[in-house]
């Protein structure tokens, strides 16, 4: 699907990560560890994908470790699949790009979504966690869930199948709940109004994360 040229985002490797630094992040309260403590692992890999961490660049295999600071790239036509922790998933679309700026487990932190789809996913019933997700279009404020985030039908989308996250863009804030979806248009628009999703936008949504 063809996209406006103002939906396309900079790419995260290009733009040196100038949306993150240009959005305040308040209540956090988590930091970057050390570049060399194991936060998570890739659980499974499709296709072209890589990692990079400060200056080493290689193919990211099922089973490696994964560390804070590490930024993630797949190809076309390509899918991961990655475990923070024991509990939290993070599925991502073709190419897309992910930078796990910080993350301890059963607490939270922040990642930054470049270009592409992600589905995070956290069962229902744990513990709630503070986890902050930066976008080009805005910021993704996550408290424990199940959510879509990236392009869908031409626009930046966000989509909760549980739990509850507050998309900020544009000087405005949306809660946005179980079964819901809001759109951003562009970059430094705000979020428009929250409506309910249909199940065939659903599945599209989570299929182009590769999840079938």
């Amino acid at each position: 699907m063809s996209m406006s040229k103002a939906f396309r985002p900079v790419s995260l490797s290009r733009r040196l990560f100038l949306a993150g630094g240009a959005l305040a992040l308040t209540g956090i309260g988590i930091r970057a560890t050390q570049a060399n403590v194991v936060i998570g692992r890739a659980v499974a890999v499709s296709g072209e994908v890589n990692r990079r961490q400060e200056n080493l660049l290689e193919g990211l295999k099922a089973g490696a470790n994964l560390m804070d600071r590490d930024f993630v790239t797949t190809g076309r036509e390509s899918f991961a699949e990655l475990a923070l922790g024991e509990d939290t998933s993070l599925h991502l679309g073709s190419e897309t790009e992910l930078l796990i700026d910080s993350f301890i487990a059963g607490q939270g932190g922040v990642i930054e979504l470049g270009t592409g789809q992600m589905v995070f996913d956290r069962p229902e019933g744990l513990a709630k966690i503070d986890l902050t997700m930066r976008t080009a279009f805005g910021m993704i404020g996550v408290r424990g869930t199940k959510f879509f985030a990236g392009p869908n039908r031409g626009v930046f989308s966000v989509f909760v199948e549980h739990g509850r996250v507050e998309v900020t863009g544009g000087g405005v804030t949306r809660a946005v709940n179980r079964g819901e979806g809001v759109e951003i248009k562009a970059p430094g628009e705000a979020p428009g109004e929250v409506k309910q999703w249909g199940e065939a936008r659903i599945r599209e949504a989570y299929a182009s994360a590769g999840i079938r």
